[in-house]
């Protein structure tokens, strides 16, 4: 380890001290009067939950002298986002007895569930265990959720990518037994044992410095922002034929407002391995990361710090160090792509997947939209395999020729919007949880995301731009769950009722994007990319999509359209 004990953080003390990530969270777990431990809280991250509270009441409650309504998250990890009929079944028999009602899409291709009470936590894991997935893994600083393409295309390519994304996920979780003792009532560690021969050689004893996320596309299909993990891998195919993965290091979009030594970064390319030298060249990147990681300041300790701060011909010396060999450098990437998965496409094998939109991934029910009950009931009598976009959507897929009308019907007949029924915006808009879940939070995002796109798209249609599609993106926070920093425009809550607004990302995902203002109030973010948008209709170039109009004119032209006076009515 690169740092003396000494000057660990005290979650790194934590985890060294941990007795293999168990800790005191069995204990803990069975004592439903109080909520977790802070120790408790960041083991917990490991096994797949984060504790919070409903912070819509915590104010009064407060007030009151009651303490705050606890409440934990517990995320699924789904290598690719590829489920079953039977498994996302069972996900969605939890969601009412343990859950708020609702199952949530993440930009990760993974499964969360919010507003679960301390004693039915083992339950909800455990659930979702009998379904064959896991929540191992997929919090903590370990390798997350593996996201790769959407589309469940029956060819060499997507079936190569599928079957990486699974292999590199089960090589990648943690090795401790201590899943399996506190979660699925396996045998108990000893209490004079201290797991040490449970360490893994990748993580060793203190895991890594923080999380690690990889991603898994090919140039034709970036609909992942692949760029943004910390490693992107990349793999090449002449024809159906693999030639090999370009590995690229140190993407990430987390920063801290006020704090310039924390920026987003877009991962570089450093090396190639071979079709079948994956797995090894992973290892050696996570060792860097290991080795190399900040360990004493958490919100420097991500591999893009390592990466900016050491150099890429630094970091492609260590990389080659840690494999054993000399890595051939980084192959000639073509051109990313972003294709539009939703609505009806052929899967190449004779069916069909249909591309449903999610607003903010979150599947639930309402009075008038019966999104939940109608995916219920489409992959029971369909028997549809889901998967879960990058993008907070669904595709279902599996779906024959002939049944193709009757599915249409039924999420209908429950009042679910297709793609088609939905301007392009409402379409290219992702949002994290926010409030009143997310103790992050320092504004909302998925509760303003439809009024947002509403007022946003109405900007663009009195300017005769409805038609253009752009990607919108909005956090509550500047940790970049959603992936504002790539986006043509990212909102990212600076303060309650304010935003910061970015511009000029690329839709591709090859290019970061720049803050335009600093703390825009809500309501006037619609009319301020209003302005932003008539020097668009204005000004751009041929079919010039707004991205690449921001960057090309400058942000002194777009803020000093953003901040004109309105004209004043006649």
């Amino acid at each position: 380890m690169a740092q003396e004990r000494t000057k660990l953080s005290a979650v790194e003390a934590m985890k060294a001290d941990s007795r293999g990530l168990r800790g005191s969270l069995a204990a803990e777990l069975a004592d439903l009067a109080t909520p977790f431990t802070e120790e408790a809280y960041q083991l917990l991250k490991f096994h797949g939950s984060y504790q919070g509270f409903d912070r819509d009441t915590a104010t009064a409650r407060k007030q009151q002298g009651l303490s705050k309504e606890y409440q934990l998250m517990v995320r699924a990890k789904i290598p690719g986002g590829r489920l079953t009929a039977a498994q996302y079944l069972a996900l969605d028999a939890l969601a009412d007895p343990y859950a708020d009602g609702s199952l949530r899409i993440t930009t990760r291709q993974g499964i969360q569930f919010h507003g679960i009470v301390k004693g039915d936590l083992k339950a909800t894991v455990r659930g979702i265990n009998d379904a064959l997935l896991t929540t191992l893994g997929a919090c903590g600083d370990v390798v997350r959720n593996v996201v790769t393409h959407p589309a469940p295309i029956a060819d060499a390519v997507h079936r190569r990518l599928e079957a990486d994304a699974k292999a590199i996920s089960a090589r990648f979780g943690w090795k401790s037994r201590a899943y399996h003792e506190i979660w699925l009532d396996g045998e108990p560690l000893p209490p004079d044992q201290d797991g040490a021969d449970e360490e893994d050689a990748v993580y060793g004893r203190t895991y890594l410095p923080r999380k690690f996320k990889i991603g898994l596309a090919t140039p034709a299909d970036n609909s992942i922002d692949v760029l943004t993990n910390d490693l992107a891998i990349i793999a090449l195919f002449d024809g159906d034929t693999l030639q090999g993965y370009n590995l690229a290091l140190g993407g990430g979009l987390g920063q801290t407002h006020n704090r310039a030594d924390t920026f987003p970064r877009l991962a570089t390319p450093i090396a190639f391995v071979g079709p079948d030298d994956l797995i090894r060249g992973i290892e050696a990147v996570i060792a860097v990361h290991r080795e190399h990681g900040n360990r004493t300041d958490r919100k420097r300790a991500r591999l893009k710090y390592v990466v900016e701060d050491k150099g890429a011909a630094w970091v492609k010396a260590e990389l080659d160090r840690f494999y054993g060999a000399p890595l051939e450098d980084a192959r000639p990437t073509p051109a990313f792509q972003v294709p539009d998965h939703m609505g009806w496409h052929p899967q190449g094998d004779g069916r069909w997947y249909l591309g449903l939109p999610v607003s903010s991934g979150r599947i639930k029910d309402t009075e008038t939209v019966r999104l939940r009950t109608a995916l219920r009931e489409v992959v029971a009598q369909f028997a549809v395999d889901p998967v879960l976009t990058p993008e907070q959507d669904i595709l279902l897929s599996n779906i024959a020729d002939d049944d193709r009308p009757r599915v249409e019907a039924l999420l209908r007949n429950h009042g679910v919007a297709l793609a088609e029924d939905l301007p392009p915006l409402a379409l290219t808009t992702l949002a994290c949880p926010a409030l009143p879940t997310c103790g992050l939070a320092l504004a909302e995002a998925e509760r303003v995301r439809d009024p947002f796109v509403a007022a946003i798209h109405g900007e663009l249609e009195s300017r005769g731009l409805g038609g253009e599609r752009l990607s919108l993106r909005i956090t509550g926070c500047p940790n970049g769950c959603a992936r504002p920093s790539t986006a043509e425009i990212g909102l990212v809550g600076r303060t309650p009722g304010h935003y910061a607004i970015y511009v000029g990302g690329a839709v591709e995902g090859t290019r970061l994007n720049d803050k335009l203002l600093e703390r825009v109030p809500q309501d006037a973010v619609p009319p301020t990319l209003g302005r932003l948008f008539g020097l668009w209709a204005a000004e751009r170039q041929g079919r010039e999509g707004f991205g690449d109009f921001a960057q090309r004119v400058g942000l002194d032209r777009l803020k000093a359209a953003a901040e004109a006076a309105p004209a004043a009515a006649e």
